[in-house]
């Protein structure tokens, strides 16, 4: 580093730039472009001065992107067979709709490389920004957007400084775990996401304080993996049936794994919830329908998908994170009890182990 904290030995990046001017890198990216009214104050000549005396060079595939607007968005999900990211699509779609907007959808299918390739395509295309479903904890395609001061927002994920808009997912754990507590449980298992999912890992963080706040010491052996598919939700039944301990009720941190954890339980002859309650998330519109409605944790997805897209149009209108209702932004989620969930079969002591 020098001593403007500008890293040496390196092609310079935005956030160099940023760091040498003494502005945020969107500042330093309205700088950049010559569409937008920034570029012309004298602000901006000093940031694109200081800019040229490091060495900087614009992204060119995010620089090559920007094209006059077409009232367009593109969609990126890992897949629309999940019903998730279906239900919040179409709530994105109905959104631009309403705001003369038309949105495009490509999935990912967890693939990097994939959401990497799908996204400039969209953004060749002439998309006017992107929303995305797709980031994972290392961000993915968001740093190469961000460094480009390409519009584009999560939904559903967060990422750095990447604008966002996602349920409170460690609330919604929490309150999932808490209502499990309130009924009586004290064996209580989790049938935990992928670690690269920012959303399980905030679900598995509220379940853990849950238990923390009433005195309950979490067993790693209750703690079964998934993916988010009713595949991997049968998987953590079998691991649940043969362990030489079973919990007394289970939060899984999706409703397809829920689903698919239910069926492997009830196939084996345990009743819910008479033997075994189970909490899900995501309250997608099947899980209310089954033959013993799941209780699960309500998203807001109408809200998120709104919010989303009003924050994307903002950037695309160029207008400052000062102008808009905030940059980032967390909704709260519900909690909707049904018949998955009741007491335990054994009254536990207050101070037993819990996963």
């Amino acid at each position: 580093m020098d001593g403007k904290g500008v890293r040496t030995g390196s092609r310079p990046t935005i956030a160099d730039v940023a760091a040498a001017a003494g502005v945020a890198r969107s500042t330093v990216s309205r700088a950049m472009n010559r569409d937008h009214t920034f570029y012309r104050s004298d602000s901006a000549a000093r940031i694109r001065a200081v800019a040229e005396g490091l060495g900087y060079e614009p992204n060119p595939s995010a620089a090559n992107l920007r094209r006059r607007q077409t009232n367009t968005i593109g969609v990126l999900v890992p897949r629309l067979t999940d019903t998730v990211m279906a239900t919040l699509y179409e709530e994105i779609a109905t959104a631009c709709g309403t705001r003369g907007y038309h949105a495009l959808v490509a999935t990912t299918y967890g693939d990097a490389q994939l959401e990497r390739e799908n996204g400039l395509a969209m953004l060749a295309s002439r998309v006017d920004g992107l929303i995305l479903t797709t980031a994972t904890t290392d961000g993915g395609l968001c740093s190469e957007l961000l460094e480009g001061g390409v519009p584009h927002v999560l939904a559903l994920r967060a990422y750095g400084p990447s604008p966002s808009v996602t349920g409170d997912d460690a609330l919604g754990g929490y309150l999932a775990t808490r209502h499990l507590i309130d009924l009586g449980h004290r064996l209580i298992g989790i049938v935990a996401g992928p670690d690269e999912a920012p959303t399980a890992l905030a679900r598995r963080e509220g379940y853990r304080r849950a238990l923390a706040e009433a005195g309950l010491v979490a067993d790693p052996s209750f703690e079964y993996d998934s993916t988010f598919s009713m595949e991997s939700g049968e998987a953590a039944a079998a691991a649940l049936l043969a362990g030489e301990r079973r919990p007394t009720a289970v939060f899984a941190v999706n409703d397809n794994t829920a689903i698919g954890f239910t069926s492997v339980i009830q196939r084996s002859g345990l009743r819910i919830p008479a033997d075994l309650s189970v909490a899900g998330y995501n309250d997608i519109p099947v899980v209310g329908r089954l033959a013993v409605p799941l209780t699960s944790v309500r998203v807001p997805f109408r809200e998120i998908a709104v919010a989303a897209v009003d924050s994307l149009l903002d950037q695309v209108a160029g207008r400052s994170a000062a102008d808009r209702a905030g940059s980032s932004r967390i909704l709260a989620p519900t909690l909707i009890p049904r018949a998955s969930t009741g007491r335990p079969p054994v009254q536990e002591s207050a101070g037993a182990a819990v996963a």
